[in-house]
């Protein structure tokens, strides 16, 4: 069984807590994660590029010269994609560029990704990141006790809106909530800091 510190968010540990080996334990599959990071870039891709075609290109109705008789080629339209102003031949047109990955393997690629973050120390769990009210001030301080100082995703529950409305102002922080967790942004992220609630949640959905 993986056991990990858990700290309150003055910094001070709070003894230790165990991780479930079946997700923070596995061997890490790098091909898993390179397909699943591949898919999820893929699916963030907008795809809106477009051309325009002879059909959608304005004019050319007429045909620029007779059929026959003048020596040159025959041609029907000024827009056909030879001339000028014509239409665009094998150009982009509006798609999706999603696709998907088997469910078995996005879920062991974000476990490996979680495995590799406990196995380097990059895993740090909180009791609770509870505040009044929201105030950034107050989150750097939290950050500062756990000496987190690099790129972070932070990980809470619902019911902590005020940590979410806190770190919108820091650079370094992306706060999601234990459904938001993917493959990007666990890769990006140097560390990540968890409440113990969320990882139970974690943990469950998961499993």
């Amino acid at each position: 069984m993986t056991s990990v510190a858990l700290f309150n968010q003055d910094g001070s540990q709070n003894g230790n807590i165990d991780l479930n080996d079946a997700i923070f334990g596995v061997e890490v599959n790098e091909n898993a994660e390179y397909e699943s990071i591949i898919r999820q870039r893929a699916s963030l891709r907008q795809g809106t590029h477009a051309v325009k075609n002879r059909s959608a290109v304005r004019g050319g109705g007429k045909k620029p010269w007779r059929q026959k008789g003048t020596g040159r080629a025959r041609q029907g339209s000024i827009r056909s994609p030879q001339f000028r102003g014509g239409g665009i031949v094998f150009g982009p047109t509006p798609r999706s560029y999603n696709y998907r990955l088997p469910r078995k393997v996005r879920q062991l690629a974000i476990k490996s990704a979680l495995s590799q973050k406990v196995a380097d120390d990059k895993f740090v769990v909180v009791d609770s990141i509870n505040f009044d009210a929201p105030k950034t001030k107050e989150f750097a301080s939290v950050l500062d006790n756990l000496k987190v100082n690099e790129k972070v995703l932070i990980v809470v529950t619902d019911d902590d809106k005020n940590a979410g409305l806190s770190a919108r102002n820091l650079s370094k922080v992306n706060v999601v909530t234990p459904a938001g967790v993917n493959i990007l942004n666990v890769v990006d992220a140097q560390k990540i800091v968890i409440t113990k609630s969320a990882l139970s949640q974690v943990e469950e959905v998961l499993a």
